[in-house]
């Protein structure tokens, strides 16, 4: 099964039919074509196998997730794959990464979602740990989804990232986080997430290595 549906999920990425001057991977969901430009040269500029499940657990679950005029933030957005899908979907939505890559992710949402959505989506810069009640003051911004894929790797800012999910995350929001697991030091990351959140596996992949997390704050998950 978890090979089928995998199969399936990468059935929805296709590719220029010839080189060209701009580096570029194509999309099916949320029954649009979406082309996502990327730079080889920075990991938050690719495309990674987390944002392709996310993606289609959203666009297979729209009745259950119904994202329709819900209030949705992804954190760590990258090529901005994610955030133009819960657009396409009728989310309102914030798209935020650090401002190296808001060019090329403001480009693809952009290009993606004009005239395309019920909302437009926004981009905003959003460094994890930092400036968070000046940028996102929390009585004026209320988060329905907090959506994170691929953000736990190897990188030095595991406590930013906790204390910016915890800064975002309201007693009625729900986090949708898609991880990869590879190494041990980060695979902690989850234990520790765990103190401040209730953690629900919705969906796992053994052959990516994937595994998809619902998750609210201690005591709120609803049945």
């Amino acid at each position: 099964e978890d090979e089928q549906i995998v199969a399936e999920i990468m059935r929805r990425r296709f590719f220029p039919p010839l080189i060209t001057h701009k580096a570029w991977e194509g999309f099916h969901f949320a029954g649009h074509e979406i082309r996502i430009t990327e730079a080889t040269d920075c990991y938050g500029a690719v495309v990674w196998p987390s944002a392709l499940v996310l993606c289609y657990f959203l666009e297979t679950n729209s009745k259950q997730y119904n994202l329709v005029d819900k209030n949705v933030i992804e954190i760590g957005a990258g090529t901005g794959l994610v955030s133009i899908v819960a657009s396409l979907l009728g989310a309102l939505v914030t798209a935020t990464d650090l401002p190296e890559l808001l060019g090329n992710l403001q480009h693809n949402v952009l290009q993606n979602t004009k005239l395309k959505c019920k909302h437009q989506p926004r981009v905003k810069e959003l460094s994890w740990g930092i400036d968070l009640e000046k940028n996102f003051p929390r009585s004026s911004c209320h988060f329905d989804y907090i959506m994170a894929a691929d953000v736990v790797y190897h990188h030095p800012f595991l406590d930013e990232l906790l204390l910016t999910f915890d800064h975002l995350c309201e007693n009625d929001t729900v986090i949708l986080w898609a991880m990869k697991f590879r190494l041990d030091k980060e695979n902690q990351f989850v234990g520790r997430f765990q103190t401040l959140f209730d953690l629900e596996v919705i969906s796992n992949f053994p052959s990516l290595n994937i595994t998809l997390y619902k998750a609210m704050r201690k005591g709120k998950m609803k049945a």
